[in-house]
């Protein structure tokens, strides 16, 4: 079948013909794409560009005998664009970038950190004064026994557990009050 016939039947929507231009044409599509050194996968983009470009111009072939050419000169276009594109575009392994550990804390990390002690600090202020006492004895560090605590606050060490819940409870409630939101505190 010639092309002009080929090219009719193809742009009515058979398959048969379409089958055939493509058999007819891809080796052509394929030396120019490699002549321009793309890699396999960016030849093969400029390929499946051309044959879409052509089904979008299939009105407009006004000399079917000349497809050859036409095909040859579209895809010389589209490796140009390709490489272009391919100058502009600086591809990265994303991978690595996901691997990579964050490069610490950010740079106002301390004055959100010492915005946040001051918040619980007045929070504190706020509170009782037993409640001050011993959440304040129980921050020490290292951290005193109840025994200890119960000694220097002179509190039953069985009351020394509901009451700091309490506290806390409290501290809690005056910092929310503050601004102070709950994954702040940590």
């Amino acid at each position: 079948m010639d092309t002009t016939t080929l090219l009719e039947a193809a742009a009515r929507g058979d398959q048969a013909a379409w089958d055939a231009l493509v058999d007819r044409y891809a080796s052509l599509l394929w030396s120019i794409a490699r002549a321009h050194r793309l890699s396999d996968a960016d030849a093969a983009d400029v390929v499946q560009t051309t044959w879409l470009k052509l089904v979008e111009n299939f009105g407009r072939i006004k000399d079917p005998e000349r497809l050859p050419g036409w095909l040859a000169t579209t895809t010389r276009h589209e490796c140009l664009r390709q490489i272009r594109r391919a100058g502009r575009e600086r591809p990265t392994d994303d991978q690595v970038w996901e691997s990579e550990p964050a490069p610490g804390a950010g740079v106002d990390a301390a004055l959100l950190l010492d915005e946040r002690d001051a918040t619980l600090w007045r929070a504190l202020g706020l509170l009782s004064d037993q409640c001050r006492r011993l959440l304040r004895v129980l921050m020490a560090t290292p951290p005193p026994s109840y025994a200890e605590v119960a000694a220097a606050l002179d509190m039953p060490i069985g009351s020394i557990g509901p009451t700091r819940q309490r506290c806390l409870g409290r501290l809690r409630e005056r910092a929310g009050q503050a601004g102070l939101r709950t994954e702040d505190r940590t």
